[in-house]
C-alpha cells in the first residue's frame, strides 16, 4: 500500500536540515503538519532517562519535547523523523513509514544498541526479590531445567520474582541487568509446576538465544529458540495452562 502524498515530503532533505537546531526542526515539522496553526511556544529538552525514550504534550499553549539524550547526538535526519513521529501522534496524521524506517534502523545501529544497552546498566533499576518465593524457588528449577536442557552450561542470571501476580506478563529476560523475572502468579502451591518450569525454560531461551537485529528488524523470537524451544516435553499441555491463566 502506498504512503499517503504530499502531507509529509520525504524526498530532498532541505541543506538548512543539517545547520538547525532541535526547536527549528520540531518547528518547520509542526508548519507542514498544521499549516493554518499559529506555532505555539516550543522548548525541547533532552533528558537522561534510562531508555531511548521520546514524549510530547500540548498544555497551556506550550508545546514540550522530552527526548533521551542518548538522541541528542543523532544526525539531524533522525532527529526530523522523530518529530514527525511524535507530531503526527500528536495531531493524529498518518506518517509515511520512510520516517518510522529511518528512526527504527539508526536505533538498530550496532553502535546505538550499544549505547542504550550501558545507559540501561547504568541508570535502569531493577527490582530483584531473590529466587525464594512464598511456596517456589526459581534457583531450583533453573537448575532442574539447566541440567535437562542445557547439559548445565547456561551460566545463572539473578532471579526474582514480579513485584505483584501479574497475568499479562508472566515473566521476561532484561540483558542489560542479566535478570530472568517471573510473574508471583506461578508462586502458589495449587498451580501446576508444568506452568512455571515452562515460563522459566521459555525465559532461559531468551538468554541462550539473544535477539537478531538485521536492518530495521528486531527478531526476538529466531529460528533456532522456536526449535529449541519444541523439545519441551508437553508444551501443549503447558500452554493450556497459561491460557486458563
Amino acid at each position: 500500500m502506498a504512503d499517503p502524498p504530499a502531507l509529509f515530503p520525504v524526498e530532498g532533505l532541505q541543506s538548512s536540515l543539517f545547520f538547525e537546531t532541535p526547536e527549528e526542526i520540531y518547528a518547520r515539522v509542526f508548519r507542514v503538519l498544521k499549516p493554518r496553526t499559529p506555532l505555539p511556544e516550543l522548548h525541547v529538552e533532552f533528558c537522561r532517562f534510562a531508555n531511548a525514550d521520546s514524549f510530547i504534550r500540548l498544555e497551556n499553549g506550550r508545546l514540550s519535547v522530552r527526548v533521551s539524550d542518548l538522541l541528542a547526538g543523532a544526525p539531524a535526519p533522525v532527529t526530523e523523523a522523530l518529530a514527525y513521529i511524535l507530531l503526527g501522534k500528536l495531531y493524529r496524521k498518518t506518517v509515511p513509514r520512510a520516517y518510522a524506517h529511518r528512526y527504527r534502523l539508526y536505533l538498530n545501529r550496532r553502535d546505538v544498541r550499544r549505547q542504550m544497552h550501558l545507559v540501561r546498566q547504568v541508570r535502569g533499576r531493577k527490582f530483584l526479590s531473590g529466587p525464594q518465593g512464598a511456596h517456589c524457588n526459581l534457583e531450583e528449577v533453573f537448575e532442574r531445567l539447566n541440567r535437562q536442557f542445557f547439559d548445565g552450561l547456561l551460566g545463572q542470571p539473578n532471579l526474582g520474582w514480579s513485584r505483584r501476580p501479574s497475568r499479562s506478563m508472566l515473566g521476561h529476560f532484561d540483558p542489560s541487568h542479566n535478570a530472568i523475572v517471573i510473574s508471583r502468579i506461578f508462586d502458589q502451591p495449587d498451580l501446576p509446576e508444568l506452568a512455571l518450569e515452562y515460563v522459566v525454560f521459555h525465559e532461559m531461551l531468551h538468554l541462550r538465544y539473544p535477539v537478531d537485529h538485521r536492518g530495521t528488524r528486531r527478531r526476538v523470537h529466531t529460528r533456532e529458540f522456536r526449535e529449541a524451544e519444541k523439545k519441551f516435553p508437553r508444551l501443549r499441555e503447558a500452554k493450556e495452562i497459561l491460557k486458563r491463566l
